[in-house]
């Protein structure tokens, strides 16, 4: 098999979400850490990489404008399956310099070569100006399972995220990955497509707390009904609060990621299609397409 690393995003999802998903951690970013589940013999490896993304997204949700993003990461993988990683984000558009930090670590496991997963925690630590939505939460437990059934790969992903506010979220992920078996320069290079479906469930309390962390900058019902978008409502939403903290479905999205490989390098370019649903309360989501570019290089 050619393939031989997988990074982040990507997303994962994972995100589905993830970011990991995970934004696992912005637009399914928090990075996948899985650089070598889908290899048959674990390496030692470093990977590097940056990413551009047209708009911010949390497990489904999104701030109230658009925020595009540029971030960069490093995950390095021990031949025992432990990782450690760290990643830096930038909105575009926003004051400080630097929006986000993350620094993590995890370990990879495979029960076979069709049932793989990984376990890791991520500490997210922002800029007090960052307006991203993800800012309520400040801590990630991350616990992931894959199995190959050939037709499709099925990921489910359940993440606990804790800080100012505390939320729990499964993603669903159905995948089926292929590349061509021509090259496009030279018998060393090839095309790998990963087309997906994501469902995400949760519940979000960060929505509530993103709020009265940042009031004036989010959209409302009362303001609406003001036509005035910034319009500031009270404080407090009691009769959201219930309904946030409720377990529900909170994403449906379709992802279609090309890649053009090299032995130790790879350039993706991902469309993502996402469907808030169950999205009550401060933030009034919209059906939105996502669009990510992504280089990742990995030494041996």
């Amino acid at each position: 098999m050619k393939r031989f690393c997988t990074l982040f995003l990507f997303s994962i999802y994972l995100s589905a979400g993830a970011y990991a998903g995970t934004y696992h951690i912005f637009a399914d970013t928090i990075p996948k850490k899985a650089a070598d589940t889908d290899t048959v013999v674990r390496k030692q490896s470093l990977s590097v990489g940056a990413s551009v993304g047209s708009d911010a997204q949390f497990f489904g949700h999104t701030g109230p404008v658009k925020y595009p993003f540029m971030n960069a990461d490093m995950i390095y993988n021990a031949k025992s399956g432990f990782f450690v990683y760290g990643s830096i984000y930038k909105v575009f558009g926003s004051i400080p310099v630097i929006d986000e930090t993350d620094v993590g670590g995890g370990y990879l496991y495979r029960f076979s070569p069709k049932f793989t997963g990984n376990i890791s925690y991520t500490r997210f630590i922002f800029n007090k100006d960052a307006l991203i939505i993800k800012s309520a939460s400040s801590n990630d437990v991350n616990f992931s399972n894959s199995y190959d059934w050939k037709i499709l790969k099925s990921t489910v992903t359940l993440d606990y995220l804790f800080g100012e506010s505390s939320d729990v979220f499964v993603t669903i992920n159905n995948s089926k990955y292929f590349e061509t078996n021509w090259s496009i320069f030279d018998d060393k290079d090839y095309l790998s497509f990963n087309p997906g479906f994501s469902i995400i469930l949760g519940t979000q309390n960060f929505v509530q707390k993103y709020a009265m962390n940042h009031p004036g900058k989010f959209d409302s019902d009362d303001a609406r009904n003001f036509g005035d978008p910034f319009l500031q409502p009270p404080p407090v939403y009691p009769q959201y609060a219930g309904y946030n903290s409720e377990f529900h479905s909170l994403n449906y999205s379709i992802k279609i990621p090309i890649a053009y490989n090299r032995p130790h390098y790879t350039f993706e370019f991902a469309y993502k299609y996402s469907i808030p649903v169950n999205v009550e309360g401060i933030l009034h989501n919209r059906r939105e397409s996502f669009y990510n570019l992504t280089f990742y290089y990995v030494f041996y």
